[in-house]
């Protein structure tokens, strides 16, 4: 068994409890995220606003994917990454005459 194995099985548990805890406490975590941002956007007065809501949002997407671990979320998605749409077609060259 390699180094990242046993990390990963003593790890496991400690998961498994922050997974349930996101579960649990998912609304609070979501408002204590909001309230740190608006305190933080306040401080700098607007200058990084855009950052911090990207930043903000990160953070609730990877408290989501904790507190969905099992790989269904509410959109019932499987969990995996979406896919680039297919490109279209290349275009037919016009019409000679």
């Amino acid at each position: 068994m390699g180094f990242l194995d046993r990390l990963k099985a003593k790890l496991a548990p400690a998961k498994d409890k922050v997974s349930d805890l996101a579960k649990e406490h998912g609304d609070k975590i979501d408002h204590g995220l909001d309230k740190a941002a608006k305190i933080v956007d306040e401080k700098t007065k607007g200058k990084y606003s855009d950052k911090i809501q990207s930043g903000t949002g990160k953070a609730k997407g990877a408290m989501d994917r904790l507190a969905h671990k099992d790989g269904t979320d509410p959109g019932g998605t499987d969990g995996t990454p979406p896919t680039a749409p297919p490109s279209p077609p290349p275009a037919s060259p016009p019409p000679t005459s």
